[in-house]
């Protein structure tokens, strides 16, 4: 793969990280715009992460089979939860990194 696609896949699986975030915190996201009239449903923010998470997937796929690695902008945590493709709650409430429960707080 040539330089040019390679940062061009690489600007994209960032755009969709980006993306999902931005749902996952409940921030302004394309989906806003495409369907206003949504956010008065409770629904709203599951398909919104769900929309989000999927466009997460379709890019991580054509990364792995361009053989580019796309795991290199997440954690390791993040990574697995994208390995294993389903969106869980456990996905949505540990996205993000967090102190270890276990340690003191002196």
């Amino acid at each position: 793969m040539g330089n040019l696609s390679a940062d061009f896949l690489e600007t994209k699986l960032s755009d969709a990280k980006n993306h999902f975030e931005r749902a996952l915190d409940c921030k302004h996201t394309e989906f806003d715009d495409l369907y206003p009239y949504m956010i008065e449903h409770p629904q709203f923010f599951w398909y919104k992460r769900y929309v989000a998470w999927s466009e997460l997937l379709t890019i991580v796929k054509l990364s792995e089979e361009l053989e580019m690695d796309w795991k290199t902008q997440f954690t390791v945590k993040q990574a697995d939860y994208i390995s294993s493709r389903v969106m869980s709650s456990r996905v949505l409430d540990e996205w993000y990194e967090t102190i270890d429960s276990n340690e003191t707080v002196s």
